[in-house]
C-alpha cells in the first residue's frame, strides 16, 4: 500500500487481517511522516510481526545507508519492531531479494494460526458482480468456518443470503476458515445492497449498535489533546464511521494517555469484544489514536459515575467468572445460560468452570426451568425473596382466611418486568428452597394455614351449623349475614373460605347448601334412581322434604356436575354418579 495520506483509508480497511507486514522505507529518504503514521496504525492494531524492507539501496552510498539504518533502529527502539529483520534491497539490481523471500518464508512458519472455532465473521472490503455468478464479496475471515450452502447474514443491514461459492486465492474451495483471504459468491442479494464495512456473519452472531464502550490510547506524537464530545473518524474492521468521544472521568485526554470512553456513532456498527480500532481527526485527517472494544452493545452512561470505570475495567481484563458475576450483578432479570454467556462475553471453553466457581461461592442462583435453566445474581434473588415474603405477610394479616396471594396479581404489582413464565419459574425455585409455598393460583408463606382462629372460627362454625340444621331448606346467604350481624367484608371473607374449602356449595345465586346436605341428597337420589330407573322434580322435592324453590336449583346443580342427566322431565344417573 502506498504510504500517502489518501491511501490510508484503504490500508485501514485491509490491515486488520494481516499477520505479517513488510514495512518499506526508501534508503534515499529514510523515515517519512507517512512511515510514522502507518507504523502508528500497526501498533494500535497490534500487528506485531514485521520485516523492515530498506529499498532503493542502489541509489545511495554505504555511508548514507549506514546513517539511514541507524535512524531506522532509533525509530523502532522500544517497539514491537525493535528486533524486526532489516533487509536492504534493490528492485533494479536484485540485491537482497532472495534474502527477503527466505525471511518471509521463515517468519510465516511462526505465524500463529487463527482458530476456526466460533461464529463466522467476514468484514467486507470489496463487492462486485461476476458475469454468470452474480454478487461477490471479499475479505479476510476474522473467525469461524464458512462452507458452501451456509446461511449467512450481512450486518448491520440484516440482509440474509446463502453461500453459492468460495474462492481462496483464486482456487475454488468447499470451505474457508479464519485467517484466510477469500471471495464469497452470495445468492439472492444485489451489489447495491452491500458496501465496504458490512460484515458477513452467522445469523445472530453480531448485533448492530450506536454505542461502543472502549479503551482508547491517544498517540504520544499527537499535537493536541482529545476533548470530551470531540467528533472523530472511527475505523473498525473495514468500516469507517463518524463518532463522538464521550469521556467518563475527565474532560480531555492528553497525548500518550489511555482512558475508558464511549464512542457514540452516527451510524450503526457491528463489533465484538476485543476488536481493535483506529481513530483519526475529521480534519485534517490524521491518525491520533486507537484502542480495543470492551462492550460492543454499550448502554448510555453518566459522566463521572464512579462505578462505570470499574465495570469497564472488569469487562476488559476480568476472568471468565468475574465477567459473568459482573454481568449478572448489573442485569436486572433472570437470564438463560446461553444469553448470559453471550452478553457477558464468556468463551464457551471457560463457561463451565466460571459458572461452577460462582455457584460454589454462592454468588449466583440457578433457577430451574423446563427447557433451559436461568441464572440470577444471588443478592438480587434474596432481595426478591424478602420482598415477596414481606408482601405475603401483609396479605395474610389482611386476608387471614384466603388461600394465599394471587400469583398474577403479585407479578403485575411488584414484578411487571418479568413475564409470567419466568416469574413462575422463579416462584417454584423459592418454593424448592423453602421460602414460600406455591399453589395452583396463589402463593403463601410455609407457616400460613389459612384456617380460621378465635372469633372467626366460632362464627364460621355457626354458619355451618345454621346450614346443617336446615339441610335441604337452607336460609339464603343474606339472611345468615343479617342473623349474625356480619360486616360486608367479613361476610365475603367467610363465604370465600367456606367455598374454597368445599364446606358449602353454591347451587344458585344466594342459595348455598352445606356439603353434608349435597352428599346426603346424592345418596337419596341415587338410591331412588337405582330402584325406579329415574326421578323427577316432584319426587325429589318429596324425598328431601323440601320445596320446589330448593329442589330445582339442587337438581340443576347435580346436572352441571354430571351426577344426574336430564331426559325430558326426568333425571337418570350421570357419568359421575
Amino acid at each position: 500500500m502506498p504510504g500517502h495520506e489518501r491511501f490510508i483509508k484503504n490500508m485501514l480497511a485491509g490491515v486488520s487481517g494481516i499477520d505479517l507486514v513488510l514495512l518499506v522505507i526508501a534508503a534515499d529518504e529514510g523515515v517519512m511522516p507517512q512511515t510514522r503514521e502507518h507504523f502508528d496504525i500497526l501498533q494500535l492494531l497490534r500487528v506485531k510481526k514485521g520485516i523492515i524492507v530498506l529499498t532503493k539501496v542502489d541509489l545511495v552510498d554505504e555511508d548514507w545507508l549506514e546513517l539511514v539504518k541507524e535512524e531506522i533502529k532509533e525509530f523502532f527502539s522500544g517497539t514491537s519492531f525493535e528486533n524486526a529483520p532489516m533487509i536492504p534491497v534493490s528492485s533494479v539490481t536484485g540485491e537482497g531479494l532472495p534474502t527477503l523471500l527466505e525471511t518471509i518464508d521463515s517468519m510465516v512458519q511462526n505465524v500463529e494460526e487463527r482458530t476456526d472455532i466460533g461464529k463466522v465473521r467476514l468484514p467486507v472490503d470489496r463487492v462486485f458482480t461476476v458475469p454468470g455468478f452474480g454478487t461477490v464479496v471479499t475479505g479476510t475471515m476474522a473467525s469461524g468456518r464458512l462452507s458452501i450452502s451456509d446461511e449467512v447474514v450481512l450486518m448491520p443491514t440484516n440482509i440474509c443470503s446463502r453461500v453459492r461459492g468460495l474462492q481462496v486465492h483464486g482456487n475454488k474451495e468447499e470451505f474457508a476458515q479464519a485467517g484466510q483471504r477469500l471471495a464469497v459468491n452470495l445468492a439472492g442479494v444485489e451489489v447495491a445492497e452491500i458496501q465496504r464495512g458490512n460484515v458477513l456473519c452467522t445469523q445472530g452472531a453480531l448485533k448492530p449498535s450506536y454505542r461502543l464502550d472502549v479503551k482508547i490510547h491517544l498517540l504520544a506524537n499527537t499535537v493536541k489533546p482529545l476533548l470530551h464530545r470531540a467528533r472523530v473518524r472511527l475505523h473498525i474492521g473495514t468500516d469507517e464511521i463518524i463518532s463522538r468521544v464521550i469521556m467518563f472521568d475527565r474532560d480531555q485526554l492528553r497525548p500518550g494517555e489511555d482512558a475508558y470512553v464511549q464512542l457514540q456513532l452516527e451510524d450503526t456498527a457491528v463489533a465484538s469484544k476485543g476488536d481493535r480500532f483506529v481513530i483519526r481527526r475529521l480534519s485534517p485527517m490524521q491518525t491520533i489514536g486507537g484502542g480495543v472494544v470492551i462492550d460492543p452493545l454499550a448502554q448510555k452512561h453518566k459522566q463521572y459515575k464512579k462505578d462505570v470505570i470499574e465495570i469497564l475495567r472488569t469487562k476488559e481484563k476480568g476472568t471468565a467468572d468475574e465477567l459473568l458475576q459482573q454481568f449478572l450483578a448489573t442485569h436486572p432479570l433472570p437470564v438463560t445460560e446461553a444469553i448470559a454467556a453471550e452478553e457477558a462475553n464468556v468463551a464457551a471453553a471457560d463457561w463451565d468452570d466460571a459458572l461452577h466457581k460462582l455457584l460454589k461461592e454462592d454468588k449466583v442462583k440457578l433457577v430451574l426451568a423446563d427447557n433451559e435453566n436461568m441464572l440470577i445474581y444471588k443478592e438480587r434473588y434474596l432481595c426478591w425473596v424478602e420482598q415477596i415474603t414481606v408482601a405475603l405477610k401483609e396479605y395474610h394479616d389482611k386476608y387471614a382466611l384466603r388461600e394465599g396471594y394471587p400469583k398474577e396479581e403479585l407479578r403485575s404489582r411488584m414484578f411487571d418486568k418479568l413475564n409470567t413464565k419466568v416469574f413462575l419459574y422463579l416462584l417454584q425455585q423459592m418454593d424448592n428452597d423453602g421460602y414460600i409455598k406455591v399453589n395452583p393460583q396463589t402463593l403463601r408463606l410455609p407457616e400460613f394455614s389459612g384456617l380460621p382462629t378465635g372469633k372467626d372460627a366460632e362464627l364460621i362454625t355457626t354458619i355451618e351449623h345454621i346450614l346443617k340444621k336446615n339441610i335441604f331448606q337452607p336460609p339464603n346467604w343474606n339472611e345468615i349475614v343479617k342473623q349474625l350481624v356480619l360486616k360486608p367484608d367479613q361476610a365475603a371473607e367467610y363465604q370465600a373460605f367456606l367455598l374454597r374449602t368445599d364446606k358449602i356449595i353454591k347451587v344458585e345465586d344466594n342459595i348455598y347448601f352445606h356439603i353434608d346436605g349435597i352428599n346426603k341428597a346424592k345418596d337419596v337420589i341415587a338410591q331412588y334412581i337405582n330402584e325406579t330407573g329415574k326421578i323427577n322434580l316432584g319426587e325429589t322435592r318429596d324425598l328431601l322434604k323440601t320445596s320446589r324453590k330448593y329442589a330445582l336449583p339442587l337438581l340443576l346443580y347435580l346436572d352441571r356436575i354430571r351426577f344426574t342427566r336430564r331426559i325430558g322431565d326426568d333425571r337418570v344417573l350421570g357419568a359421575k354418579a
